[in-house]
């Protein structure tokens, strides 16, 4: 029991956290700079001011409200999931990796929550009267609840070329690399399920080390 109540401290404390960079980063964006206005820090790394509607990295895919409530029943269960292997003993490893999902996933959805209620409309940075956005009273801000915009701002562009004249569709045309924007919660999300799938793959399945303990004791008995 002590060593679950540890894991689940553990958990709430990396989730709490990485919430509080994501948001920490995207308020000081939405604060000080206008949308689409970029700080280029090198050649291959730039903070730009962009706002969207939809998923991770930027796609935007049906209704806004729609997939609102989903990301909402999705971070519900992921929150189950997480304190249900928590319970039944899975690795340290695994459990970070499911907070740092969790958290990323959190963290997009209080965008879409908070940000229309609180903070005034980012306007583009080429119009005359464009300045940094505002916090507001509760309510008094440029959307409904659940409607707010997600903000990105990380953009890496590593390098630029042109396609082959003979790439389909695309040929002689202009590409960045990577061209993505995107913020601290996609982060979380990416890094988490590419070290599921690369170390955590078994416990994904079920997997847990009692199973390992109670193999050798079923090996001990036949013994």
């Amino acid at each position: 029991m002590k060593a679950e109540k540890k894991k689940a401290m553990i958990a709430l404390a990396l989730i709490v956290g990485l919430l509080l960079i994501d948001q920490a980063i995207k308020v000081a964006i939405k604060l000080n700079m206008n949308l689409g206005e970029s700080i280029h820090i090198t050649d291959w790394f730039q903070l730009v001011f962009v706002e969207n509607n939809g998923m991770a990295w930027g796609m935007e895919i049906g209704s806004k409200l729609v997939l609102s409530a989903f990301r909402i029943v999705a971070v519900g269960v992921l929150t189950w999931y997480l304190f249900k292997r928590i319970k039944v003993g899975a690795r340290m490893g695994y459990i970070v990796v499911l907070a740092m999902i969790t958290a990323g996933a959190a963290g997009n959805i209080f965008d879409s929550l908070v940000y229309g209620q609180i903070f005034t409309e980012s306007l583009p940075y080429y119009m005359p009267s464009a300045s940094p956005s505002q916090v507001v009273a509760w309510g008094n801000g440029y959307a409904p609840m659940l409607m707010g915009k997600v903000v990105d701002m990380f953009y890496f562009p590593l390098f630029h070329g042109h396609f082959p004249e003979w790439f389909p569709f695309w040929g002689g045309e202009k590409f960045v690399f990577f061209s993505p924007v995107f913020n601290f919660a996609d982060s979380c999300i990416s890094v988490g399920v590419f070290l599921l799938f690369i170390f955590y793959r078994k416990d994904f399945n079920g997997w847990t080390p009692k199973h390992d303990t109670i193999k050798a004791e079923t090996e001990s008995v036949h013994e």
